[in-house]
Parts: C-alpha cells; sequence; structure tokens
C-alpha cells in the first residue's frame, strides 16, 4: 500500500496541487461547518465548477419511479441516440455527497458522459438523503430504482436484460449494495462501476490517517455526514452501509473500480476489490496515481478525470456488448 509517506502532499501531480490550493486560497468554509441544508448548497454551488462542458444528448428526461413507502423517487433519464426499437442498456447511476449532499444535477455532467461515452443509458437516481432521511432509506430507494428498472424499464426503451450499477463515494457504496442485493434476489447485473466507494464500518485504515487532512474529503466530512445518516452506532455493522461486512461476496456482478491514491477511502476500496477477487468475482481495477477523491469530477483541470470516464464507458460497453 503507497501509504505512511513522511509527506503525502509529494504524491500529488501538479495539476492536482495547483486545485487544491487554489481551493485552500479560497478558503470558503468547509461544509462540516455548515448546517446540512448550507452544505447541499454549497456543495450545488462548487460541483461542476471543474466538471467538463456537458454532453448534448438527444434523449434527457426527468420522471419519478415508486418506492416501496409510496415516495416518487425522482429520476433523470439519458440517452444517446437509439436505433429504432432497439432497447438500450442501462447503467442506473447513484451521486456522491456522504447521503448528505450531492444531487442528479451535481452529478449530470459526469452521467452525460458517461452516456456519451458508452453509447448506453444512464439513469440517475435521487435518492433520500440525511438527516431528513436517516439509514436505510437511501439504501432502499437505489434498490427500488433498481428492481423498477427490471420490471418496467422496457416501457422507456431499456434493456431489463443489460443492466448495470454505478456511483461515486457514498453513491459506489449504493451500487456496491445493490449489486449484493440483486444477487440474493437472483437478478442478473450486467457490471458494478465503482469510483472511490466507501466500503467499511470505520474509518480506520492507514489511508484515512495518511489523506485524512488537506486531500480535499476530510475526517471532519467523514464523521459529519456519518453522524447525520446513521440512526444509532449499530447501523455501522449492518452490510448495508459497509459491504466490507457482507458475509459471502460470491456471484456479485464483475466489478470495474476506480480508486484515488490520495484518498482517505483508497485502502478501503483496495481491500473491497481483494475481497470480490478472492471470491471469484471478476475485478477490474484502476488506480489512478496523485490524485484526491472527487476527481471524476474535475476533468476542466485533471486528465486522470477524461481518463477514468473513458476507461469507465470501456468497462461498459464491453459488458454491454
Amino acid at each position: 500500500m503507497p501509504h505512511h509517506h513522511r509527506n503525502p502532499r509529494s504524491l500529488l501531480t501538479p495539476a492536482m496541487h495547483s486545485v487544491l490550493d487554489r481551493m485552500a486560497r479560497a478558503s470558503k468554509l468547509p461544509l462540516h461547518a455548515l448546517s446540512p441544508a448550507q452544505a447541499r448548497l454549497a456543495y450545488e454551488v462548487g460541483a461542476n465548477v471543474l466538471e467538463i462542458s456537458p454532453v448534448k444528448l438527444p434523449r434527457v428526461e426527468s420522471f419519478t419511479v415508486p418506492t416501496r413507502d409510496g415516495y416518487e423517487l425522482p429520476v433523470r433519464l439519458y440517452a444517446p441516440a437509439q436505433v429504432e426499437g432497439a432497447p438500450l442498456p442501462v447503467l442506473v447511476f447513484f451521486h456522491g455527497g456522504g447521503f448528505v449532499v450531492g444531487s442528479i444535477a451535481t452529478h449530470d455532467s459526469l452521467c452525460r458522459s458517461l452516456s456519451h461515452l458508452a453509447q448506453c443509458a444512464v439513469l440517475s437516481v435521487g435518492y433520500r438523503l440525511a438527516p431528513e432521511f436517516l439509514f436505510p432509506v437511501a439504501f432502499d430507494d437505489a434498490w427500488d430504482a433498481v428492481h423498477w428498472v427490471f420490471q418496467q424499464g422496457a416501457e422507456v426503451g431499456l434493456d431489463t436484460r443489460r443492466i448495470a450499477v454505478g456511483g461515486d463515494s457514498a453513491g459506489g457504496t449504493l451500487a456496491a449494495v445493490c449489486a449484493l442485493q440483486a444477487r440474493d434476489v437472483g437478478l442478473p447485473l450486467a457490471l458494478q462501476l465503482l469510483i472511490y466507494p466507501g466500503c467499511s464500518a470505520r474509518q480506520e485504515m492507514p489511508s484515512h490517517k495518511t489523506f485524512g487532512q488537506g486531500f480535499l474529503l476530510e475526517k471532519a466530512h467523514i464523521d459529519y455526514f456519518f453522524k447525520l445518516f446513521l440512526r444509532r452506532e449499530a447501523d455501522r455493522d449492518d452490510w448495508r452501509f459497509a459491504p466490507l461486512l457482507a458475509d459471502d461476496v460470491a456471484g456479485v456482478a464483475p466489478a470495474w473500480v476506480c480508486l484515488a491514491e490520495c484518498d482517505p477511502l483508497v485502502d478501503e476500496g483496495l481491500l473491497y476489490a481483494d475481497r470480490l477477487r478472492a471470491a471469484g468475482v471478476a475485478v477490474d481495477l484502476e488506480l489512478y496515481r496523485g490524485v484526491v477523491h472527487e476527481f471524476v469530477k474535475m476533468g476542466r483541470a485533471i486528465p486522470e478525470a477524461r481518463q477514468a470516464h473513458q476507461a469507465a464507458a470501456r468497462a461498459l460497453k464491453q459488458v454491454f456488448g
């Protein structure tokens, strides 16, 4: 593991260094110093600052799908040009934001990029956020969206035999958990696309210490998010929060895992990829050196972001044939 550096900042690429310096100079209040509503707004404002320009797609539709408790869950469907009558394979996508911030809007450019590059549909899911909705609502919403695609996806032109799940950060956690759930109920997924997912119940791995401060996602953010999201300490030990705690990961969908080297979550991502491999699951692991958590949304400044979009699209194309 690439840690225990006396000066971990020396690992950063020059471009990444410069982005972090610019952020430090702007010295806005950190999210964890704000109320959840203020944090959401601050994240919305900043989320697309370094993002590539949104790709124009022939089809972008917002609608809702019903959940188990009758809530109308907002989703946005992105689709490239479709051969008349041919259903499209689909990536069900969950945005990051610690289960507290983030939205369909903050991840719009990323979803457009993936749809365009992979030539597949992307269904972005606006699952309910904490603290208004506590664990496990986010998981129930995420699974209900996946289940809806299996049941009703054909009605909106989706190929229900070719479904992938994916997400970044907390959204990567949701995707990993949906892959476990899909295996449990016998619904076949083509891929789980995990972008620096949270996998662990507690933040105790070496990377949490090495990169816990000064690398965008800080220990204080993680503590803030989880405190707002979990009902009680025992929720940490639930596999739906920490997929590393799943009894058995054999038989889940193949995984494409994208990690950032200078990210407190890198060790748990590596460990989860190892667990999947050990259980005989096909894993394609991409570790991007010298970049931080959230880098895939910084394509204007960080070339590795655009590389990761291309690599994710290749993985989707491969499984979707």
